[in-house]
């Protein structure tokens, strides 16, 4: 067992297989095996059997490579630095060190500032974050699609959202607000998958129950519909039952799916302050329907940190994914 383990993470002679490599560095198979061909960064030897094995020199140099094409560096021109040897210096050849995986060397303020398409710096996170954001960098749909998937089958749904897949959507959107509107097509490219990974990841919508339903609905003005496709999905993974609406939802159309569905939550997203609106939430909250003399209410959640500065006094207002499930949970009859 421990032969088999040490060859797994490089040691013991046995290294890594070209999958293994693309799942630390971030990116497909195909990537690999195109620097391989293309550019001449395959393993340095063969160590035995049919298939190629990745030493950590070779890994490294990968490594580099990723670094390098981050930055927007062509994979050709990233491919003939990372081949070049170091200069010696007067002590002879300099040591070869590894780059940061995602950040570019530490450069001078004023090259810093000449550079502002860098990297993403993600900080002390998980090590998913960093290869989904190399992919998004990267625009590598086919790796991309890999990663998330793989983030939310090992940690769950919640887990994964909260500490990989916000995270790095954090960063991306930081990136661009600093980056003088550099990046907006990674924010972009990087939202639609996990869109549509929480889509392929989710159960079926669980059937209608009578009074059980849950109406998730971004306030009008507001079109970040992400956090909401989370909850959603996380809801259809309980069975309980969901009704999504997306963004923007007119304030009579907010009104009518309310009367129509007879929800027992709804949930109100607002991402800014400026699309939270407490007379809408306390409006919703009033609404009443169902025979006389056993009218209803829905619960209304104010979801998001638009309802920050517009806290609505009696309506729960959840602070993060887990507490906003956990909510629906305990509101919905079982």
């Amino acid at each position: 067992m421990t032969a088999d383990r040490n060859d797994e993470d490089g040691r013991g002679g046995g290294g890594l297989t070209t999958g293994e490599v693309a799942r630390r560095l971030g990116v497909a198979p195909t990537t690999v095996r195109t620097w391989d061909r293309r550019y001449g960064l395959g393993p340095d030897a063969h160590t035995g059997g049919t298939h190629r094995r990745w030493t950590p020199a070779d890994v490294a140099r990968l490594e580099r490579m990723c670094a390098l094409t981050a930055t927007g560096v062509p994979p050709a021109e990233a491919a003939r630095m990372v081949k070049s040897p170091e200069p010696p210096g007067p002590d002879g050849p300099a040591p070869v060190a590894a780059p940061p995986i995602i950040a570019p060397p530490v450069l001078p303020a004023a090259s810093r500032r000449s550079r502002a398409h860098a990297g993403l710096g993600l900080g002390d996170v998980r090590q998913e974050c960093k290869g989904i954001a190399r992919a998004a960098l990267r625009l590598d749909a086919a790796a991309l699609e890999d990663l998330l998937a793989t983030a939310i089958e090992a940690h769950g749904l919640i887990t994964a959202w909260t500490e990989v897949l916000m995270p790095t959507l954090q960063a991306v959107g930081r990136k661009w607000e600093n980056s003088g509107e550099r990046y907006v097509e990674v924010e972009h490219f990087l939202s639609w998958h996990v869109s549509g990974a929480l889509r392929r990841c989710a159960p079926p919508v669980a059937a209608d129950r009578p009074g059980a339903t849950t109406m998730l609905a971004c306030v009008p003005g507001e079109n970040h519909t992400l956090p909401l496709e989370v909850l959603a999905a996380a809801l259809a993974e309980r069975q309980l039952p969901v009704r999504m609406f997306g963004a923007a939802l007119p304030v009579d159309s907010l009104v009518a799916a309310v009367r129509r569905t007879g929800p027992a939550v709804v949930g109100l997203w607002a991402q800014s302050r400026t699309t939270a609106s407490r007379p809408l939430a306390e409006h919703v909250a009033a609404m009443e329907w169902g025979v006389r003399g056993a009218r209803r209410k829905a619960v209304v959640l104010t979801l998001g940190p638009g309802w920050a500065g517009h806290a609505v006094p009696g309506l729960p207002r959840p602070r993060g994914l887990a507490e906003a499930v956990a909510a629906v949970e305990s509101l919905v009859p079982g």
